[in-house]
């Protein structure tokens, strides 16, 4: 397991799909220039989705192979595909960076606040189950893996009161400014040396 220095963070974006989580953490990321660690999975992609640039798509069987040589940080099966963050990823992301930034579902997310502890802070993004619905309709996604996204919804949200930080993605724009003065925070304290 990589071993974070005193100043590196990682930012995990978490919440519902459909929330808007990729979007949001995409945007912002971007504005701090901080760069976006790829998790693998073995579900095939969706119709606006691309390799290398939302995940690792993989086989089944390329991903047990990963999992048997310890390569995942962490790993969950969700709705029976498997997803997984590298630790050589999170490791050659930080020779460069001090503040990473993943996607994860809340499972995800509360594995790596686990082994991390503070210096992980969980932003949840949410938005009401009907404005969910509608996004992943007008991304084109099939009806089953609309219902398997609604299936886990609540108990998604349920993990919200353990994240730092909650926002509800209603407006883009307004997400976007609110979740910057949160992160403006968190990067400025970084460049004080407390010694």
């Amino acid at each position: 397991m990589y071993e974070l220095k005193d100043r590196e963070r990682i930012f995990v974006f978490t919440g519902p799909d459909g929330s808007g989580r990729n979007t949001i953490a995409d945007m912002v990321g971007s504005t701090f220039g901080m760069k976006k660690v790829i998790s693998y999975t073995t579900r095939k992609p969706r119709p606006i989705e691309e390799d290398g640039q939302d995940y690792h798509f993989i086989s089944r069987e390329r991903f047990e192979e990963m999992a048997a040589r310890g390569e995942f940080l962490e790993q969950v099966d969700i709705n029976g595909n498997l997803y997984g963050i590298r630790n050589d990823d999170v490791a050659r992301m930080f020779e460069t960076y001090s503040c990473i930034y993943l996607i994860l579902n809340p499972a995800g997310a509360e594995i790596l606040k686990r082994l991390y502890g503070d210096k992980v802070i969980r932003i949840f993004i949410y938005a009401d189950r009907k404005t969910v619905e509608e996004r992943q309709r007008k991304k084109g996604l099939s009806e089953r893996d609309i219902a398997d996204h609604l299936s886990h919804y609540d108990r998604d949200m349920a993990y919200m009161p353990q994240c730092e930080h909650a926002l509800e993605n209603l407006d883009l724009a307004h997400a976007v400014f609110d979740l910057t003065n949160v992160l403006e925070q968190y990067l400025q304290r970084n460049l004080v040396d407390k010694d």
